[in-house]
């Protein structure tokens, strides 16, 4: 995920009039990343200069922060949190109180809100039989902030591997596993798929439902997360147990993190046309569907800087 921190603008007493219209509309009536949004945009800040102002007022936050804040992705809610919100108003000569009131009162067990695998998973209820298995709380206790994959398709046209490194955030304390979902195309064989731990993490139980081509698979962490933790974390899977492969599909549960997917291709098995989509459930029609370049790789990809719940993926069709 890019760090948002060059916005440009005017500053001083030559501020557009319309830059203080939409400020003073935000702060009103918020929510909160509007309004933050709206203060930057007026003031003509860059976020590294923000951050510089509030270490001289002896508050620390980081570039990225302000930059989920800004734009939704996570709510300052801790105490240093809320401290630093406070001084933001100073840096960005606000009425006392314009941001933090817009918070609301704190919640210190507010944490993201899941939807559930039945609303991006056609074998929701087989996932959540193994999840069950692995004591698994609902949501995982994670939420995903940058997501990168890669899928190769073989010469076959089957799948044959993906490749994924995860940055998580915990939402609870506690949280020392993360659980991995591979779900192969029709007709694969479960047995003769591997996860293999690649990043900061090892394998655990592993769990398969030959009828529903789906493995789960434990990827333990050496320690405990606590809530508001990160956590960097790579696997891989090999498949190629199924038949030719048409699309691949990612499914969240939660949104606001990014997601980048890239296909490849065999140089002996190129499709004829590619295309990204997304859906608001498993069987929903297709939206926002947009042509995708083959380029001299044999590859394909899409980016997604905040996602939302509901179904991603990318498409191909064979000759």
């Amino acid at each position: 995920m890019s760090t948002i921190g060059d916005a440009q603008g005017t500053q001083g007493t030559d501020r557009p009039a319309s830059a203080e219209a939409r400020l003073a509309d935000a702060l009103r009536t918020g929510p909160f990343p509007v309004a933050l949004r709206a203060a930057l945009a007026a003031r003509g800040l860059a976020l590294h200069r923000i951050r510089h102002r509030l270490e001289l007022r002896g508050v620390h936050v980081g570039v990225t922060s302000l930059s989920y804040w800004q734009r939704g992705v996570r709510r300052p809610d801790r105490p240093e949190s809320l401290r630093a919100v406070t001084a933001l108003e100073e840096v960005l000569d606000l009425p006392p109180h314009s941001l933090t009131r817009l918070l609301g009162p704190r919640t210190p067990d507010a944490r993201p809100q899941a939807r559930p695998y039945r609303a991006v998973l056609e074998a929701a209820a087989v996932v959540e039989s193994l999840l069950a298995e692995l004591e698994a709380p609902p949501d995982g206790g994670l939420h995903t902030v940058m997501q990168y994959e890669y899928v190769r398709i073989g010469a076959a046209r089957e799948l044959s591997h993906r490749r994924s490194q995860h940055v998580v955030r915990a939402h609870r304390d506690g949280v020392d596993r993360y659980l991995a979902i591979h779900l192969g195309d029709p007709g694969g064989d479960v047995e003769r798929v591997r996860v293999r731990a690649t990043d900061n993490c090892r394998v655990g139980r592993v769990r398969r439902h030959a009828a529903s081509c789906v493995v789960v698979t434990e990827l333990l962490f050496d320690g405990r997360l606590r809530s508001g933790d990160t956590a960097l974390l790579g696997y891989e899977v090999d498949d190629g147990s199924a038949g030719p492969s048409v699309e691949y599909v990612r499914g969240f549960t939660f949104g606001g993190g990014g997601y980048v997917l890239q296909v490849g291709f065999d140089a002996a098995a190129l499709p004829v046309r590619c295309r990204r989509f997304a859906r608001s459930s498993p069987d929903g029609p297709r939206r926002d569907v947009a042509e995708l370049t083959l380029n001299g790789h044999g590859t394909v990809h899409l980016v997604q800087p905040e996602v939302r719940p509901g179904v991603l993926g990318i498409t191909w069709e064979w000759d």
